[in-house]
């Protein structure tokens, strides 16, 4: 009687780790300047669009060493996994500058005004606010829903 309950207990929690790792977003940096994103997976495609270092990018899916991305603006293409990591970064989207505040909060210094499609260094998270540096050094909090990812 043991066994059927392991069984089930077992296909139970294996069935919600697939429901919530397959519900989550995976989110890519790129590594290097110029990198190509190209139309299909393989360097026999053409390029349709280079990258800089830092450049936030959501995968869609992964066929070999090749990633299908899209970016902020839904931008899509496939990259090589050998020019990308683990995503750390975020853009500016918001259809004007934003403030990068000194503290999470509204009530706190505004110690830089960032444009959209700045890309900031994700740092920390706190609530709503994402603390970010920016390429210049500058260290401040950014709410969170004016960011991508």
């Amino acid at each position: 009687m043991k066994r059927p309950f392991h069984t089930i207990l077992l296909t139970g929690l294996f069935g919600l780790f697939l429901s919530t790792s397959a519900g989550a977003a995976d989110y890519l940096t790129v590594t290097t300047d110029n990198a190509n994103v190209r139309t299909g997976a393989g360097t026999n495609y053409p390029s349709s669009m280079e990258l800089f270092q830092g450049y936030p990018l959501k995968v869609m899916k992964k066929v070999g060493e090749w990633y299908q991305v899209a970016d902020f603006e839904n931008d899509s293409g496939w990259i090589h996994q050998s020019v990308v990591k683990k995503g750390d970064s975020a853009i500016v989207n918001s259809d004007k500058s934003v403030n990068m505040r000194s503290e999470p909060s509204t009530e706190s210094a505004v110690v830089a005004d960032v444009e959209r499609g700045v890309v900031v260094t994700v740092l920390a998270t706190k609530g709503k606010w994402t603390q970010v540096r920016h390429a210049s050094g500058t260290t401040g909090w950014i709410f969170a829903p004016l960011l991508w990812p």
